[in-house]
């Protein structure tokens, strides 16, 4: 049975998974392309059957119900569903930070960064000795820290800026620097849990062209969590939807709109128009 819906196709996959696809363009620019079409050491990301239980008995959660997932090497795939669906639980179980009740989480011996909503700076430090850090828990020569954490700002629009401490800066430019850090960790994998959520749609927009060329730039593989269908749609290579709790992969949607994108654009808002028509109906039958 297929499913067609403005432009998008969703034939039924076995396992109840539907896989959309928007007709025209590429996913990239040729350097992310190329990044996801090679994967010559096999997947950067790979969910096998996994399940997560919290607790014990009849007070056990189940979050996550056999999720398989596979994510590209230098890929960039957002996850979207209802609160609760477990998407953060989901970056945990792949940053190492938790383990799976059952199945497998490889990321092939990838380093992998983590970002949160909240920036999480020290406030008693710089943006540079923020940045500079990360780079000191890696064991980066004393001699190095202070022109790669120079690179690093400049990297995110920052240069002149490394002496200012998080409260002298704006949220954006927190979230800068806490991107700074992140790519200060020389990750493969980088892990983000809505981290411009809390910042205004202007702001919220200029990061996203940030990320956009820092992941082009540096072929990051990219695990990137939403409430906002639009940010799914101006971002993603493939768009993840989750049925509500227990987190089951439902709708695999990939974005063929050619990069550069703009979030205002009327291909991105049918794609979100697309996601949210989803979520609904999804929102809805957990209810029913």
């Amino acid at each position: 049975m297929s499913v067609t819906q403005r432009g998008f196709t969703a034939p039924r996959a076995p396992g109840g998974v539907r896989s959309v696809e928007q007709s025209s363009g590429s996913s990239r620019p040729s350097a992310r392309a190329a990044g996801a079409g090679s994967a010559a050491g096999g997947p950067a990301i790979e969910l096998t059957g996994v399940s997560k239980v919290y607790g014990k008995g009849r007070t056990s959660l189940l979050a996550l119900d056999n999720v398989s997932l596979s994510v590209a090497e230098g890929e960039f795939v957002c996850l979207i569903g209802a609160s609760g669906c477990g998407k953060s639980t989901m970056l945990s179980l792949v940053a190492g930070l938790d383990t799976p009740t059952s199945g497998q989480v490889c990321t092939g011996g990838r380093r992998v960064t983590l970002m949160f909503q909240e920036p999480a700076l020290f406030p008693w430090l710089t943006a540079a000795r923020n940045v500079e850090l990360a780079l000191r828990t890696r064991g980066v020569p004393k001699q190095q820290r202070r022109s790669r954490t120079a690179e690093l700002l400049e990297a995110v629009h920052l240069d002149g800026f490394g002496g200012k401490r998080p409260h002298e800066l704006s949220g954006g430019m927190r979230q800068r620097v806490a991107m700074a850090r992140a790519l200060a960790q020389d990750a493969d994998v980088l892990l983000m849990d809505e981290p411009f959520g809390a910042l205004d749609a202007m702001t919220r927009d200029l990061l996203h062209e940030e990320l956009d060329r820092i992941c082009t730039e540096r072929a990051l593989t990219v695990l990137f969590v939403t409430h906002n269908v639009r940010e799914a749609g101006r971002l993603g290579d493939r768009v993840i939807v989750l049925s509500s709790r227990p987190g089951r992969v439902i709708e695999e949607v990939k974005v063929g709109v050619p990069h550069p994108r703009r979030i205002d654009s009327p291909e991105i808002a049918e794609v979100g128009a697309h996601l949210t028509s989803l979520l609904r109906e999804e929102m809805a039958s957990h209810v029913r």
